[in-house]
């Protein structure tokens, strides 16, 4: 079925991404039509112009969106009179996707992700409110370092580190071992994702406005970035067990 501009649309409908985690969510939502089936084989994605804005994202960021499923071999652009982004045949999930969703199985994921998320949002907004001595602050801004100039292979393990790092800093042994324990539940399936370059910079962007509200003693801005940070993640996952 086609609207009166010739894009197919969708049994259910694309919403507008929250700001803050644009390219994420838009992602997430992608996959998920993609693999839930709900364009069929060979079918033909709306345009650029329409999915941006069903999304309400730029073009570029939507761009970005259709290379990453057009590595992971879901879609394919065709040029020319009948072209456009089609859905590639489903030939079974890669390898990855099929591991990610069988370490799944074996959490509530829902679950893992509020956890983390109020533990994340609970440790940022401590480290804000309690203030941080120099030696903390330096600490902090170390680990914040280092995951800018981390080579992408061990970006995963550094960011981890940056992360452990706020933790330990908010003051509570209880909540950073708790908050150690989360993370290696989360990275366990984080690992079964690519490594997305797009995400990594927005991801970067956030720790930076984190280490920012932080140092400046902004309770509510440093819980509002964590959260933010952590949906992003949230919705990268959902997108890959679509």
């Amino acid at each position: 079925m086609a609207d009166e501009t010739g894009d197919p649309v969708f049994p259910h409908g694309l919403r507008p991404v929250r700001a803050g985690n644009g390219f994420e969510e838009a992602l997430e939502q992608i996959l998920q039509v993609v693999r839930l089936g709900l364009v069929p084989d060979g079918g033909r994605l709306p345009s650029e112009r329409a999915l941006a804005g069903l999304l309400g994202i730029s073009r570029v960021t939507l761009r970005e969106v259709l290379k990453v499923l057009q590595d992971q071999g879901l879609i394919e652009a065709r040029r020319g009179r009948y072209g456009g982004t089609f859905v590639l045949p489903r030939t079974g999930a890669p390898a990855d996707g099929d591991e990610l969703r069988r370490r799944a199985a074996g959490v509530d994921l829902e679950d893992l992700l509020l956890f983390r998320e109020v533990l994340e949002s609970g440790a940022a907004g401590l480290c804000a409110s309690r203030g941080l001595d120099a030696a903390g602050a330096d600490r902090l801004r170390g680990a914040l370092a280092a995951t800018h100039e981390a080579p992408l292979p061990d970006y995963r393990r550094l960011d981890t580190l940056f992360h452990l790092t706020l933790a330990e800093l908010a003051g509570s042994p209880s909540l950073a071992a708790r908050y150690a324990a989360v993370r290696a539940d989360v990275n366990d399936l984080l690992d079964c994702l690519p490594l997305l370059v797009r995400n990594l910079e927005h991801s970067q962007q956030q720790h930076a406005s984190l280490v920012e509200a932080v140092l400046d003693g902004d309770e509510e801005a440093a819980r509002a970035v964590m959260r933010e940070h952590c949906a992003g993640t949230a919705a990268l996952l959902r997108g890959f067990l679509a």
